[in-house]
């Protein structure tokens, strides 16, 4: 049990295994598309780190702590990015940011996550530009519906799981939870066939598998479920894309 305890603050309360998760789920495309490189990983890991971190604790005493850290950060990402692409990705890199930022911080009067219903699909569009237009050259369209979806999708058992403490009307609140678990399947659904006719066969098949997982996690979403439930379970279906492709290419 202690084991357990120590595992969810170092890795899951830390906001690591969330950051890891959607640089693998970015990777999957990466892969897919041929633009695989270290470099990029990195940044793009450092980044989700940095802004997962500033969104825990800006209202904490540990806040100007995390503020340089992400300064570090920040000039760690636009070194990478420099040395190992061009000004354009960098360019790239500092929209998503400040899409970031608009997403919840402290020194805006109104912020994304204030307002009601838009914070799911705001999550999908961030974690959607990062897969389909901060890693290619070229924006992809059918990655973006793809990430898009499945992603707003993931957010939902979230909402759920929040929704007897979030302060802004979500979807479980206005809809019910059974009804928030059909929005999440038609997502899902809708994600998994763009992914059937636009991947790779090998990386469809991956895709498919991942949203059949997928589905068994919202369909047990509840809302007095333990939190390593959705941080844990829910988290992890964004990197089953990438895991179930390591499954068949080596096994």
């Amino acid at each position: 049990m202690n084991l357990l305890k120590i595992l969810k603050k170092s890795v899951i309360d830390s906001q690591i295994y969330v950051s890891l998760m959607g640089t693998l789920f970015a990777v999957f495309f990466m892969k897919e598309q041929n633009t695989f490189r270290l470099p990029t990983v990195v940044f793009i890991f450092i980044t989700y780190f940095s802004g997962y971190l500033y969104t825990k604790y800006q209202y904490t005493r540990h806040f100007l702590k995390i503020l340089v850290l992400n300064a570090a950060a920040g000039i760690v990402c636009a070194f990478l990015i420099i040395y190992n692409h061009n000004e354009v990705r960098l360019l790239k890199w500092l929209i998503i940011v400040v899409l970031g930022l608009l997403y919840n911080s402290f020194f805006l009067d109104v912020y994304i996550r204030k307002i009601p219903f838009l914070k799911v699909f705001y999550v999908g569009l961030v974690w959607a530009l990062v897969n389909c237009w901060l890693t290619l050259p070229e924006f992809s369209i059918p990655i973006f519906l793809i990430s898009f979806f499945y992603i707003t999708a993931l957010v939902l058992p979230f909402d759920i799981r929040d929704m007897n403490s979030d302060r802004v009307k979500t979807f479980p609140m206005l809809v019910g939870v059974q009804n928030t678990k059909y929005i999440a399947y038609i997502l899902v659904f809708i994600s998994c066939i763009i992914g059937i006719f636009s991947l790779k066969p090998l990386y469809a098949v991956s895709f498919f598998l991942s949203c059949i997982v997928t589905f068994f996690f919202i369909y047990f979403s509840e809302n007095k479920r333990d939190d390593a439930y959705f941080s844990f379970g829910v988290e992890t279906c964004s990197a089953l894309p990438f895991l179930f492709l390591l499954i068949m290419e080596y096994f």
